[in-house]
Order: structure tokens, then C-alpha cells, then sequence
């Protein structure tokens, strides 16, 4: 041994190189086929923003994401002379991912071409492709986003409000609304006396004589407290009341909201969520008194959407490094990728994230057409409560068995997968838990009767393609038909429902593309005929475990 080479330990081999970026549009097959399914002519044109997006979200906007979870926001009560200023600070990253994401109209898209089919679906893709790039900057946008139905109630709101929400770019200066370049919302609806159920919110607001209203109390959750405005709840004299409040007022100075701190999470480290005292807070009403909760409806129909489309997300870019790690990976004489088992496991999890995506796609193509057919807006009533509980509540064990793919260094921060895990539950809280998402179905179908038709109207699209869907939509039937003790069911029915949908979007799927009939039968077989276990892996020894693996891969072209 020379003198040069007598502290060489070994070789660094059999390790994947790192993932180069890659376009998530254009190089991704399993959301461009499920969204173009359901996009229709007039966004056609529109196609280089989803391929411009693409490329950013893959590559750009990566780094990014990384930067800014690893620099969390700093909250700063007071200026260096004492003065209160309640002032976030973020990482250059984080303002670089919002510019951005407004610049290609995340934020806005279904908006600017309101009126035209398929702008929702449209912005769905937008949003799936920032969600994989960085999850907590999709907060502030997707609140944004949903803001808009309930401010069209804002009838003494000034015109700008709307006008630089739906038109605005990105703009963090702390300035009067009317002087800003765009505006971005926020939210702050549960206190600490009762989080779903918001008719406990204690907040007080007084009427003033010009119109405007005094907002006295506290939210527990306070959601991207450096946004220009938030939607709240108050008590006013007739009732629990929606508001709008911003943060700075029209004179220039800072609202009489208070900044208690912020919240210490799990995961979403980009995104400041916080507590907040509202000391006598000027606000103006959005709608009527004591209409807080109708207000809102549209609003939460669109943020269960964007849960779907997160989660959704998360597993598609889990998906994508499990894959790449085990194409470059040997074990016990062959690469991982070509290894039984794993080949199962891989083919389980390109199946549960295709069913994911495909019922996002298809609740974001019914919440296109909410205006104009009662048949999709019945749909769109039910399936947001039904998806956004079943994707929510798969995304953890899909995000573990990725990273399980991985090994140990699945496990080492300086992998992505535990901020995709950290990131992983978050969707199945927010927005109303399990439990409130399952109660809002049984709701649904007991006071709407339009609901249980659109879903079995939809759901006997597909009757004859496959024979566990056939069997499985009988036994829901008579599930539902049963209303005995149906609130203590109401999980059970609704994963029913849940896979039910899953299937009925992915065989739709399968009869414009042939490469997709594997996925769409291979899930009827295993998720309806009951032919694997409770964990990933767990598929039959038929399936055509390289096809399917096939159709979840990328192409880093």
C-alpha cells in the first residue's frame, strides 16, 4: 500500500446518481393523459403553460422548495425601537416560489378564464405540478385561489380587492391594498374553543357607522398571517358572520391584529401558520349577518379540492424517486427494479397514485361545471368530501412504503421524502379531519337526493367493463340503502364510495388508452374483488407488474 492510497476506506458504488430535473408535464404520462381526458379544445392553446410550468416546477422551483423548508419563517414582534410591527420573514426562496407560481397563474388561472369548461381542471394540473415542487407555498395559494367565491359576497368591498386577487402579480410589500400590485388571502376561522366546529367562535364583531365592522377575540389558526387580507368568522348581532380583514389599512398603518406566535409543525416548515388576537380590528362584512357558513361552502369545496390535488402530489413525486432509486439500485444479484417483490410493491403504488390522480382530475373537471350542469354539481357536492377524506388519508403509508424503497437514507433530511412525509398528514387535518369529511357525505346524501343520483349515475358509466366493479357497485347500493346506524358506517361507506369512484375514473380512462386498462382492472381486481392484503406489495401474481411500472415512470428527457 502506497503512502497515497493508505486511508482509502472504499469506493463509493451501487448508488444512484442524483435525479436530474426533469419536466413534470411533458415528461409525465400518468397527469397528462388523466388531465387531457377531461380538457377540452378551448385550453388547448394554453398547453405552453402547463410545458413552461413544467419545466420550472422540475427543476428551478426544486431548489427552491428545498431552501425554503430548510429556512423556516422568523417572526418578528417588534422593530429595533420597540415599535410593534407583527412582521414575518421569509426566505428569499419562499418569495421566489410565489412569484413564480402567480406569474403562471396557480393562483388564478380558473378565474381569468372563468366561463370557459375545463379552467378548473386546467389550474389543477398548474397546482399538481407547484404541490411537487413545494408544498407550503401552496397554502397562501390555494386560499387565494378559494377566496374568490366568498368576496363576490363583499358588496361594499372596494372593486381593486377583486380585481388584484383575480389580475394581480406577486406583490409581499406591507401597503395598503389599493396600492398593491396584487393581493394574496388568507384565513382564520377556528379558535381554540372549537377548531371544525366554528358556530363555538367566541369572536365578536360591532358594527360602525360607516359600515365597517370592530372584530374583538382570537384565532388558534391563522393561516399565512402575512398575507394582505384573511377571511374570517365572527359573531355579529345576527349570527356567526363572514369578514373580510386586512392587514394593513387604507391610511397605512398596520390593523389592530396581534401576532402571538407561530406554530412549531409537523411539517409545511415554508409556510407561517400562527395565533393571533384581533384588539378591536377593523373589518367589513362578507355577505350577510349571520350567514358566516353558507358564505364559506363554495370556498371549502375548493380547498378540499386543493387537499386531493396536494396529496395527490405528494405521492406522484414520492413515486417518481422511489422509481428512479431502485432503476439504480442492485440487491442480492439483480437491480431492485427487476426484483419480484419490489416489482410489486412498485406496481401497487403506480396504481394507488393513478387512482389518485384520476379521481382529482375528474371531481376538478365536476367543479368546472358546478354553473351549468346539476348533474356535475351534484357530483362535485359529494365527491369533494369523498376524495378529499381517501387520497388524504392514503398519502402517509404511500409517502412510508416510497421511502421504505429507498432504505435508510429515505430516512436522512437530505433526501426529500421526510418533507414529503412530514408533509403527508397534513391535507387529512386541514380543512375538516376524517371524521368531519365523512359526516359532510352522510349530510349530503340525506338532504340532497340529487346527490345519491349523480353518484350512481356517474358510477353506471362503467357497469360491464369489469365484474368485481359490477359486484362491488351492487353491494354499495344496498350499503347505502341500509340507514341503519349509517353516521357510525359513514367511514366505511365512504372509502366504499371512495374506491367505487377510483375505479369508475380510471376505467373511463382505460377505454381512450389502452396502456391504462392494466392500472384500471388490476385496481378493480385488487381494491374491489379483494385479491391483496392491507399493505402495499400485496398485488396478485398475475398482475402485469412491468406494464403498470411502465406507466409510472418518467422520462427525464
Amino acid at each position: 500500500m502506497t503512502s497515497s492510497n493508505r486511508f482509502v476506506t472504499h469506493v463509493v458504488e451501487n448508488q444512484p446518481s442524483i435525479p436530474v430535473p426533469y419536466n413534470l408535464w411533458r415528461d409525465d404520462a400518468l397527469l397528462s393523459v388523466f388531465v387531457n381526458q377531461h380538457l377540452p379544445p378551448s385550453h388547448q392553446h394554453d398547453e405552453g403553460l402547463l410545458d413552461r410550468y413544467g419545466q420550472l416546477a422540475g427543476d428551478v422551483l426544486m431548489n427552491h422548495g428545498e431552501l425554503a423548508n430548510q429556512n423556516k419563517p422568523v417572526f418578528h414582534a417588534f422593530d429595533r425601537y420597540g415599535r410593534r410591527i407583527d412582521d414575518v420573514q421569509f426566505h428569499p426562496s419562499y418569495h421566489a416560489l410565489m412569484e413564480c407560481a402567480m406569474q403562471h397563474n396557480v393562483h388564478n388561472y380558473s378565474w381569468k378564464h372563468e366561463g370557459i369548461n375545463g379552467a378548473h381542471t386546467f389550474r389543477a394540473a398548474l397546482m399538481y405540478m407547484h404541490y411537487q415542487a413545494e408544498s407550503g407555498t401552496s397554502c397562501p395559494l390555494t386560499m387565494t385561489h378559494a377566496a374568490i367565491p366568498a368576496m363576490r359576497y363583499g358588496k361594499s368591498l372596494p372593486p381593486y380587492y377583486l380585481d388584484k386577487v383575480i389580475n394581480g402579480v406577486y406583490d409581499p410589500r406591507s401597503l395598503p391594498a389599493s396600492q398593491k400590485h396584487g393581493l394574496t388571502i388568507g384565513m382564520g376561522m377556528t379558535e381554540k374553543q372549537g377548531g371544525s366546529d366554528v358556530r363555538l367562535n367566541t369572536t365578536k364583531a360591532t358594527k360602525q357607522a360607516d359600515g365597517s365592522y370592530r372584530i374583538v377575540g382570537h384565532k388558534f389558526f391563522f393561516s399565512a398571517p402575512m398575507c394582505d387580507a384573511h377571511l374570517i368568522l365572527a359573531q355579529a348581532e345576527s349570527g356567526l358572520s363572514c369578514f373580510l380583514l386586512p392587514r394593513v389599512l387604507e391610511e397605512g398603518t398596520l390593523n389592530n391584529v396581534q401576532i402571538q406566535r407561530l406554530k412549531d409543525k409537523l411539517g409545511d416548515w415554508s409556510n407561517a401558520s400562527s395565533e393571533v388576537e384581533f384588539q378591536d380590528a377593523t373589518a367589513y362584512l362578507i355577505g350577510e349577518e349571520g350567514r358566516g357558513v353558507p358564505v364559506i361552502i363554495d370556498m371549502v369545496s375548493l380547498t378540499r379540492l386543493d387537499c386531493m390535488i396536494g396529496s395527490s402530489a405528494l405521492m406522484r413525486q414520492s413515486l417518481v424517486h422511489a422509481l428512479h432509486h431502485v432503476s439504480h439500485r442492485d440487491a442480492f444479484g439483480k437491480t431492485l427494479i427487476n426484483q419480484p417483490l419490489m416489482q410489486n410493491v412498485l406496481a401497487d403504488l403506480t396504481i394507488e397514485c393513478a387512482a389518485a390522480t384520476a379521481l382529482t382530475m375528474r371531481v376538478a373537471k365536476a367543479v368546472d361545471s358546478t354553473q351549468n350542469d346539476s348533474h356535475e354539481a351534484a357530483l362535485a357536492r359529494l365527491a369533494t368530501a369523498i376524495g378529499k377524506y381517501w387520497i388524504c388519508k392514503r398519502t402517509p403509508m404511500f409517502v412510508n412504503e416510497a421511502q421504505e424503497c429507498l432504505g435508510g437514507i429515505g430516512y436522512v433530511e437530505e433526501n426529500p421524502i421526510p418533507r414529503y412525509y412530514r408533509q403527508a398528514p397534513l391535507n387529512s387535518i386541514w380543512e375538516g379531519s376524517g371524521n368531519v369529511q365523512c359526516l359532510d357525505v352522510l349530510r349530503a346524501l340525506a338532504k340532497e337526493p340529487n346527490v345519491k343520483q349523480a353518484l350512481f349515475s356517474e358510477l353506471k358509466t362503467q357497469v360491464g367493463k369489469n365484474k368485481h366493479y359490477d359486484i362491488h357497485l351492487g353491494k354499495l347500493l344496498d350499503e347505502l340503502s341500509n340507514t341503519q346506524n349509517m353516521e357510525t358506517r359513514s367511514r366505511y361507506l365512504t372509502e366504499q364510495m371512495a374506491l367505487a369512484l377510483q375505479a369508475c375514473s380510471l376505467l373511463a380512462t382505460s377505454l381512450d388508452n389502452d396502456a391504462f386498462k392494466d392500472i384500471a382492472h388490476t385496481f378493480c381486481e385488487s381494491r374491489l374483488g379483494n385479491a391483496c392484503g392491507s399493505a402495499f406489495g400485496t398485488l396478485p401474481d398475475t398482475t402485469p407488474f412491468e406494464k403498470i411500472i411502465a406507466l409510472g415512470q418518467v422520462s427525464y428527457a
